[in-house]
């Protein structure tokens, strides 16, 4: 139990803990080796369940943003036109945005997917996923795969760092070429273009750690309609399939 130390006039909690346990280097072997099982199942079972999905778009956003913002109801409306335009919906399972694309994909009468991470802090899943397509992961690296592998779409609307990461992974995927090119749209234009200056300006013409090129991965836009035409352009050029 923590303690608490006197400052005089009032305590302060002392969140020092006591350190792990040490492992020796033949319980670490032993256990890594055991984890290659958990992974692995994780993997056939995205694999097996995804598989039977067809044609989603994932979303991505805030698992703090509240229903009365303006960004949940925005999800919702990208979520619902979507599910009209024949997408599925995939998003985290959890609160915030998910919740809305869940929620507006529901409402289309469309598939809503939640791939859902266990977290010591955090998260209920989402009551919009439908019941046969929530899956649940202990591994971000595994739950990330199958994002990527099965959005035909990435939406990504205002949120943090987990938002930040999955954006930034699927540039660099397809800036690499290790994944095949799908449309990837920020959502809200005012959140994310002081960000997209500090790429143009910083990034690739300060520092030269990227190409001008580049900058074509990603289109930043405002409106639902605008998210459903660069996906329905885009497809009309290509075959809707898995990304590797």
């Amino acid at each position: 139990m923590a303690k608490l130390k006197k400052t005089g006039k009032k305590q302060v909690e002392n969140k020092s803990s006591t350190p792990p346990k040490e492992k020796n280097w033949n319980e670490i072997k032993a256990i890594d080796s055991w984890q290659i099982f958990r992974i692995m199942s994780e993997f056939v079972q995205g694999y097996d369940n995804m598989a039977r999905v067809g044609p989603c778009v994932s979303v991505f956003g805030s698992a703090r943003t509240k229903p009365s913002n303006k960004y949940y109801k925005l999800a919702t409306e990208i979520a619902f036109q979507l599910t009209k335009n024949g997408y599925g919906v995939i998003t985290g399972g959890g609160p915030g945005i998910m919740e809305a694309a869940n929620k507006g994909a529901q409402a289309g009468g469309g598939r809503s997917v939640g791939l859902a991470i266990t977290l010591p802090m955090e998260q209920s899943e989402n009551p919009f996923i439908d019941n046969d397509k929530l899956l649940k992961f202990d591994y971000f690296f595994v739950r990330k795969v199958m994002f990527m592998k099965y959005a035909q779409g990435f939406v990504v609307l205002p949120g943090g760092f987990g938002t930040l990461d999955e954006l930034f992974e699927a540039i660099t995927l397809i800036q690499t070429n290790k994944v095949e090119h799908f449309p990837i749209i920020m959502v809200g234009k005012k959140y994310w273009e002081p960000l997209v200056e500090w790429i143009k300006e910083t990034m690739i013409a300060k520092e030269k750690n990227a190409d001008e090129a580049d900058m074509s991965i990603f289109n930043v836009v405002d409106t639902s309609e605008e998210v459903v035409e660069i996906i329905n352009n885009f497809y009309s050029k290509y075959l809707l399939s898995p990304n590797f």
